[in-house]
């Protein structure tokens, strides 16, 4: 006796007639196996799923499925990759969705859009790697993520990195390098922002609230710096040492100037403008993002013509021996070398540390010789004045103060005690 491949099924048409239809027979896993003649093997259960035979042997498992008013297929994968129960378990929630007004196949684009967090990191830094002026913050954003984060859930899709596996590795990276565990909280949580808003996923697990993280017990690390009766001694070290001659004006300069390393290591003639005896530092290098002018002492206005020696094609005022921006361990190295416990970012601290002790120059003058912003942004909004003519008295009595020209600094009523302190 024959098995019949369907049975029949009675519905009422539109005049309310009785009409049998033939009911496809459901599959099975050996029908499955079994079925190699071209064309659609439909499953008898309500969900559209067929499986597809083509020509060449290939085997699909398709739904057909009205969404939105249009009648769709959907690929949901071949034998045996795929099994019948799990053609099915999709095809059953695609038609949940569809009847929900869903869109089974703008779920699977976005699913299949879905990037790992390396994945979404790495995005993340190229398209923020403009913003920052700094190249060893582009690069520190990376290898930070490289080194605490993606051997935890680097290859979790984004969307399914918990609060707990952050705040784990988190918690690793302050065992380790305090300082930088800081910096990955707030890392970690751009690449969430940036996957927010492409779409592909709704939540930030990095937030100060979902990590719950205890307090830090240990305390903060300052820049080392000098004391300002010693930068004096540590300038002459550097003059007669035996460096790169650029190398050593750069470190000078940078004193004089109360400048920050990057800006004084990518310093270009064009900067300059000698009559004014002024140094503008470009907004996309200044910190606060706007130009900074920085008032030329006379000693730093010489170290400038001895740079003059140095200049070559690159447009530098202080090129490497190879002709190439100065690297920030380079001026580091040199004042280790030399015996002085102190980091190149330090001597700002120890010329704010002179303007408190020993001057009687305004705080907001003292901030803003050091580049920093002053007050509120009421208050910055009103206040717009860079004090410019106040920092060049200030910063010509710094150099006279490491000069060893205490006696002319004295006639500043704004110095005080200058020579007590040495």
């Amino acid at each position: 006796m024959q098995v019949p491949v369907c049975s029949l099924i009675s519905r009422g048409d539109e005049w309310g007639n009785t009409v049998l239809e033939a009911k496809p027979k459901s599959l099975t896993a050996a029908s499955v196996n079994a079925a190699k003649t071209p064309g659609k093997h439909h499953d008898g259960r309500g969900t559209g799923l067929f499986l597809l035979v083509k020509p060449t042997g290939g085997r699909f498992w398709v739904q057909r499925l009205t969404i939105r008013g249009k009648r769709r297929e959907l690929g949901l994968g071949s034998p045996p990759v795929v099994t019948l129960s799990e053609a099915r378990e999709q095809a059953l929630e695609n038609k949940r969705l569809a009847r929900a007004g869903g869109d089974p196949l703008a779920e699977k684009r976005r699913a299949k859009a879905v990037l790992t967090f390396a994945e979404a990191a790495r995005k993340t830094h190229t398209e923020l790697s403009p913003t920052w002026k700094n190249p060893k913050d582009r690069d520190a954003f990376l290898a930070t993520l490289e080194t605490y984060v993606f051997p935890r859930f680097g290859n979790v899709p984004l969307p399914e990195v918990t609060s707990a596996e952050v705040r784990r590795a988190i918690l690793a990276a302050r065992e380790k390098a305090p300082g930088v565990a800081k910096k990955l909280i707030y890392r970690v949580s751009f690449v969430f922002k940036w996957g927010i808003a492409e779409g592909m996923c709704t939540d930030n697990p990095a937030t100060t609230q979902a990590l719950a993280l205890p307090r830090e017990t240990r305390r903060p690390q300052h820049r080392k710096s000098l004391p300002y009766s010693e930068v004096a001694d540590c300038i002459e070290a550097v003059k007669a040492s035996d460096a790169w001659n650029a190398t050593k004006l750069a470190l000078e300069f940078l004193i004089l100037t109360g400048s920050r390393s990057g800006e004084v290591r990518l310093a270009r003639w064009d900067e300059i403008d000698r009559d004014a005896k002024t140094w503008t530092v470009p907004a996309e290098r200044a910190k606060q993002k706007r130009p900074h002018r920085v008032p030329l002492s006379e000693r730093a206005l010489e170290i400038l013509t001895e740079a003059e020696g140095v200049r070559d094609e690159t447009g530098l005022i202080f090129p490497s021996i190879r002709g190439t921006t100065l690297s920030d361990m380079t001026l580091s190295k040199l004042v280790k070398e030399l015996g002085f416990d102190a980091d190149v970012h330090g001597f700002r601290t120890s010329l704010r540390t002179w303007g408190q002790e020993q001057t009687n120059f305004p705080r907001e003058v003292q901030e803003a010789a050091l580049g920093h912003k002053m007050g509120d942004a009421a208050e910055q909004a009103y206040a717009r004045s860079d004090l410019f003519e106040k920092r060049r008295k200030m910063m010509q009595a710094w150099s006279d103060h490491l000069g060893g020209n205490r006696g002319e600094a004295r006639q500043d009523d704004n110095v005080i005690g200058i020579g007590a302190a040495n």
